[in-house]
């Protein structure tokens, strides 16, 4: 019992069977090799048989009196690498848990939170093919009924229109105010499930399961949820935070080469804005980074979630503070309005729009060169393209910049940095000055 109480502290008793269950799921099955083993008089630590024998507490095999047997022992090193960041915002603040194998578990983890009726995982087609009967069995297992909706993947699916398409799924399988979102997917699914929670029955429950490394550090984090309109990105939306962000890493190893590079975009955004020893750390281990070395990632996805989470708690509204995550994104709505959400992914134009809004600083005598230049040299070595292409008028980004929404009563605001890990809101640089930001990108 020791041991019980030492691997499930964090656990309430009630969550303890369904617990075990999800994370023996991919371990051997021992009751098997712990008859193989009676059989030949041996414990299953691979030690003789002594006369005090005890049964561990996970599988109940014979074991030397308090040992683990060594399935177990595997699901005790599983268990103690999840780590929580809190998200302090008295009484909406929540865990955010990463550790291999979370989507497993995300029923018994929803449980120690909400007591819902149902529950709607919203999806894409592509994540639903997936992790979608992953996270389903282990809502089933949690004593949970869940209905999976899934939508067309990509920017497009961020759409008024869809979401209505959501409202009637959900009614139609009788969700009610006690039922709860999962939302699982990337930040296109984060952004839209949360946005459909937050206004179906004036406000349900939900929950975020992030499956790219952009949302699992940055948009699944903080309750910003939204859709796009026609003439511009996240103008319908609504803070409003999720109960619990579920972050295995382990899926990250199905994305596509060009969607982990995207999500690398916003790890650099957190170096440039708040940490200039994480910002060293990634230019250090860039190639860990990019062959996905586990170590490596656990670092990254926590910081990020720690830093971010130390600005929302800190403006949860985006009212000061919080301006400072859209470093780069003026610049990246623009670039993804004007061309219809067709030609880059999110985190493509983040590194784009970081490398205009550090060559602004630089134009108005804010940052430099040095600062620039770092940034251009790892997201380069990433795997992301910074050369703004040389077709975007400055007229038709500006007409973007003027709908954006740091935008405030006709007057232009960018986050620009001052230094490696501080950056400032600057408000009405100037068109030329802008101009001239603009076309030092096309020569980077």
């Amino acid at each position: 019992m020791i041991v019980r109480r030492r691997l499930l502290g964090n656990t309430t008793p009630a969550s303890y069977p369904l617990l075990w269950k999800s994370v023996l799921r991919d371990l051997a099955c021992a009751a098997d090799a712990a008859a193989s083993a009676a059989q030949v008089g041996q414990s299953q630590v691979g030690r003789p048989c002594a006369p005090r024998l005890d049964l561990c507490c996970f599988c109940r095999y014979k074991t030397e009196k308090g040992s683990l047997c060594r399935w177990a022992g595997e699901a005790e090193r599983r268990m103690l690498a999840v780590e929580r960041v809190r998200m302090e915002l008295g009484e909406r603040g929540y865990d955010i848990l990463i550790g291999p194998g979370l989507r497993h578990q995300v029923g018994s983890y929803l449980r120690e939170v909400l007591t819902p009726s149902r529950a709607a995982i919203i999806t894409d087609e592509t994540v639903a093919g997936l992790y979608g009967e992953d996270v389903a069995r282990s809502l089933a297992e949690a004593g949970l009924e869940a209905t999976t909706v899934a939508v067309p993947p990509g920017e497009e699916a961020k759409s008024l229109a869809q979401a209505g398409k959501l409202y009637a799924a959900l009614v139609a399988s009788g969700l009610d105010r006690r039922s709860v979102v999962v939302a699982l997917g990337g930040g296109v699914v984060g952004d839209l499930a949360g946005f459909v929670a937050a206004t179906y029955m004036r406000g349900i429950p939900y929950v975020q399961v992030p499956t790219t490394l952009l949302a699992a550090v940055d948009s699944s984090v903080g309750g910003k949820v939204a859709v796009d309109l026609p003439e511009g990105k996240n103008l319908v939306g609504a803070f409003y935070q999720p109960r619990l962000v579920v972050i295995d890493p382990e899926v990250l190893a199905s994305l596509p080469p060009r969607e982990l590079r995207a999500g690398l975009a916003e790890v650099v955004k957190h170096g440039v804005i708040l940490d200039a020893d994480f910002f060293a750390y990634l230019e250090a281990h860039a190639d860990g980074i990019l062959a996905q070395e586990a170590a490596v990632l656990a670092v990254v996805i926590r910081r990020c979630c720690e830093l971010k989470a130390r600005v929302v708690s800190a403006d949860e509204r985006d009212e000061g503070l919080r301006a400072i995550l859209n470093y780069g994104h003026t610049f990246a709505h623009a670039l993804e309005t004007v061309t219809g959400y067709q030609r880059f992914r999110h985190g493509e134009a983040v590194a784009l729009g970081m490398v205009a809004a550090s060559l602004l600083a630089e134009e108005m005598g804010k940052v430099a060169p040095e600062v620039t230049r770092r940034q251009v040299a790892l997201l380069r070595r990433l795997g992301l393209e910074v050369r703004l292409p040389a077709e975007f008028r400055l007229e038709e980004l500006l007409a973007c910049f003027l709908r954006d929404k740091k935008t405030l009563s006709g007057r232009l605001r960018f986050v620009l940095p001052v230094r490696l890990g501080e950056v400032e809101v600057v408000a009405e640089p100037g068109e030329d000055v802008i101009g001239r930001a603009l076309e030092r990108a096309r020569r980077v």
